[in-house]
């Protein structure tokens, strides 16, 4: 199984610093917290004063939610937002590489901390095509997903069958494996 990477940089890997946006969104959730902490504190005095919490017919906090608005809302407080839109991406991957290269590439998993999308390829020579065109295919995900959010493509070959061990092996091989990848 061949390991080939395409993307800027070959130096030592380092964990991403956090981006102005990133940090940037994160206090603003922060401030969104203590300010709807602030409100509900102010509200809860208020009712406690006229008597206890009393339903009524105006929405607050305690009302239901709509399933989407309350999976929307964990994935904003959790700082999913990277991951989601990932995934997003992997069910539009027809869409996105075409259908040819959809047939024969399959994305695997994404790296949210290396920010790498990791590509499967079912022969050696979609792996080289795909290699190839992993810049250009960089640019237009980050172009859906936000810059930044995809820092490069790592294209995986095909994986072998597997590896039989007997009297048979010669040694010092690796088995059928030597030659896919």
């Amino acid at each position: 199984m061949s390991e080939n990477t395409s993307g800027p940089g070959d130096g030592p890997k380092e964990a991403p610093e956090p981006s102005g946006v990133d940090l940037a969104r994160v206090a603003l959730r922060a401030a969104k917290e203590q300010a709807r902490a602030r409100g509900d504190a102010v509200r809860d005095k208020k009712q406690a004063r006229r008597g206890g919490f009393r339903s009524g017919a105006h929405a607050d906090g305690r009302d239901p939610m709509a399933l989407g608005s309350a999976i929307n809302r964990l994935i904003t407080e959790r700082g999913w937002e990277a991951p989601a839109a990932v995934g997003g991406v992997m069910s539009r991957w027809p869409q996105i590489v075409g259908d040819d290269v959809a047939k024969h590439c399959v994305p695997e998993k994404y790296d949210e901390d290396e920010r790498v999308l990791i590509v499967r390829c079912d022969s050696t020579a979609w792996a080289t095509n795909l290699r190839l065109l992993a810049p250009q295919l960089v640019a237009r995900l980050n172009e859906d997903l936000g810059h930044g959010t995809v820092r490069l493509i790592k294209v995986l070959g095909p994986g072998g069958p597997a590896h039989r061990y007997g009297p048979l092996r010669a040694p010092g091989s690796t088995g059928p494996g030597d030659t896919y990848g």
